[in-house]
């Protein structure tokens, strides 16, 4: 009963309009009155004051700052104009480098919608000058930011890290894979869709040779080598690469690039700040959330209803990813992550899953939800960029959309894609 009242209040209230953090502890408050009125309130404050007290946790507000700095110091447009020479020359040549340089940024910021923004901006008025139609120019644009949330480093990742104790390093490693997977899938529905509609790649004399567009973004390609290579070496945590990650995307826009300015610095900090505040208080009152349903065994009720229904993997993890990807059309990545990791986690764990199979098949569930209506945070910066409506970019996207579920039935049925890198079959 006690489950039913917190899922159904925490639901309503973000109905209402309510942010996750304010519904997430209001939620438990109530019901901790109603249910518990033996235990003081004052363990929910505690609970997110504690549940905040992590190392790992100072990677998120880091990465943020860094990919903001990426975006107006140069990095992207070097980026662009270094995948522009592999592949632009080929039939859809200019949706191909939306996905790759997606891919090359996402392996830098770690946030879908940074990804759209800063690729998108610049991709899609070069496709629009070749003739690309607008609306598809925008859908690739947002299918390929949601690479942001899985190429490491990915704030998904060290947020879901948190609430299940487990290796940010080895869920940076787990999102390798299946990150690729998407970008390969992409990139393939593209060239179809671009040479079924005719639409050409960009000719020899607008591109830079690839040499020297190699040249000028060597500073930038560098980037995730010394992060994730530092982190997979063990020369520095997570946490520490975040914060290299931002000491050179400064050093680099500021002195290399030359393109950074005092106020874009001050302007990218300030953006961090905002964005981390709203994370961080819905951080918090989730641990509070999650200590409350571990307090009444509810993860341990939830896992009894659904074992007495069925005892199939196969039949639990397709309901599961049902439920996942249309939550997805509702709520953010993150507040979801907070949410349900606690709930679900042990239900998986009793079915053999390890915890972090788990958590790469939770965030691609969730980023799917980046580019499906009403929510789909990078639609609305697509719509942004582009003033075409969320609906018609949606429409463009359905393909797209269908090969990232494909790539998530293979991720979800098959381990082997996120935990081989770890050593794991």
């Amino acid at each position: 009963m006690e489950g039913l009242f917190i899922l159904a209040m925490l639901f309503t209230l973000m109905f209402l309009g309510f942010p996750i953090g304010i519904s997430t502890g209001l939620a438990t408050a109530t019901t901790m009155l109603i249910f518990t009125p033996d235990v003081s309130l004052q363990i929910i404050a505690q609970k997110a004051v504690s549940g905040l007290e992590s190392f790992p946790l100072l990677a998120i507000p880091f990465f943020m700052y860094a990919g903001n700095l990426m975006g107006s110091g140069g990095i992207s447009r070097r980026l662009v104009e270094f995948t522009e020479s592999l592949v632009g020359a080929i039939a859809g040549g200019l949706a191909l480098v939306t996905v790759l340089a997606s891919s090359f940024f996402a392996a830098l910021s770690g946030s879908a919608p940074a990804t759209v923004s800063a690729i998108g901006s610049i991709m899609i008025p070069e496709m629009k000058k070749r003739g690309y139609a607008t609306s598809f120019s925008a859908a690739v644009s947002a299918c390929a930011g949601a690479i942001g949330v899985l190429i490491p480093p990915s704030i998904p990742f060290v947020v879901y890290s948190i609430v299940a104790k487990t290796s940010v390093g080895d869920m940076f490693i787990a999102g390798i894979i299946p990150g690729l997977m998407f970008s390969a899938g992409l990139m393939a529905v593209s060239y179809m869709i671009c040479k079924k509609r005719g639409y050409v790649g960009k000719p020899k004399e607008q591109r830079k040779p690839l040499w020297p567009a190699f040249k000028e973004a060597i500073w930038a390609l560098f980037a995730p080598l010394i992060i994730l290579g530092g982190i997979y070496n063990g020369a520095f945590t997570p946490t520490e690469a975040a914060v290299v990650a931002v000491v050179y995307s400064a050093f680099v826009g500021k002195f290399i690039y030359k393109e950074m300015t005092l106020k874009d610095i001050l302007e990218a900090a300030k953006l961090t700040g905002q964005l981390n505040g709203i994370t961080m208080y819905g951080m918090g009152f989730s641990m509070a959330f999650g200590f409350f349903l571990a307090f009444q065994a509810i993860p341990q009720a939830l896992l009894e209803s659904v074992l007495s229904l069925t005892t199939s993997k196969i039949l639990i993890l397709l309901l599961l990813n049902v439920f996942l990807l249309f939550l997805g059309c509702f709520m953010d990545n993150i507040a979801a992550t907070i949410i349900l990791t606690p709930v679900l986690l042990p239900l998986m764990t009793q079915l053999g899953i390890h915890p972090i199979h788990f958590g790469i098949f939770l965030t691609v569930n969730l980023s799917i939800g980046f580019v499906t209506p009403p929510f789909g945070v990078n639609l609305n910066v697509a719509s942004a960029l582009t003033k075409v409506q969320i609906t018609t970019i949606a429409r463009e996207a359905v393909p797209l959309i269908g090969i990232m579920i494909v790539a998530l039935a293979l991720i979800t049925y098959f381990p082997v894609f996120s935990m081989f890198l770890l050593g794991y079959r």
